[in-house]
């Protein structure tokens, strides 16, 4: 599988060879839906949280004595039946959401995920970007020259999740100049995954040869 590689101002910059095992997969709907649900499943947090009758305010103290009072029988003013008691069987933020997934069916996905963008032209390959300083305007001047590119047109003006860069490195300079963006992220190759990836139109691939060597 060859396609091309472009340079950050639109222009062709070569072409590379692309290993089918990792970019000419069929799609695998009930793997990829497994290993998405439970990644996001994975980075939930429980947030709805309530008080148990051991943790409101409140004297342990018996309110009345037992008999006598014609009233009902209580023991705390911190019980469930009271208007300030506790609740009972309420949401809790312990609660783990948590859900494994084996490194070989993460990886699987991941690969059928890009394969399917690859067949559907949403997916770039750039030798690289450089930029000697933190400036938006110059990662916008960027945007401008890689929505040149023919089939990556509507890029530019869609409003969100546009598309994610996935650069070799760590880079302070790209990295804070697209900051700017709401409908752009720049990810590190090594950290690519499904989710992230479904969350976005387009895939850019700075520096495909070595991301192709990684993950031989």
């Amino acid at each position: 599988m060859e396609t091309t590689i472009y340079n950050q101002s639109g222009k062709k910059a070569g072409n590379i060879t692309l290993p089918e095992k990792f970019f000419g997969l069929k799609w695998n709907a009930d793997l990829v839906h497994q290993v998405v649900t439970s990644m996001m499943s994975s980075r939930r947090k429980g947030l709805a949280h309530v008080k148990e009758r051991g943790e409101v305010s409140g004297s342990g103290k018996k309110p009345w004595q037992q008999k006598g009072t014609g009233r009902a029988r209580h023991g705390s003013i911190r019980s469930p039946l009271w208007r300030t008691g506790g609740v009972t069987h309420g949401p809790r933020n312990e609660k783990n959401y948590a859900r494994k997934v084996n490194d070989k069916m993460r990886r699987k996905a991941l690969y059928v995920v890009i394969s399917q963008k690859m067949r559907d032209g949403e997916v770039l390959f750039l030798d690289d970007i450089k930029m000697a300083e933190i400036k938006t305007k110059e990662a916008k001047n960027i945007v401008g020259t890689i929505g040149s590119i023919k089939g990556f047109e509507r890029m530019a003006g869609k409003k969100k999740n546009s598309m994610m860069i996935a650069i070799p490195k760590k880079d302070k300079n790209v990295e804070k100049s697209f900051q700017n963006f709401n409908n752009m992220t720049v990810i590190e190759s090594r950290n690519l995954n499904p989710v992230d990836i479904l969350n976005y139109k387009y895939l850019a691939i700075v520096n495909p040869e070595e991301y192709v060597k990684n993950l031989k």
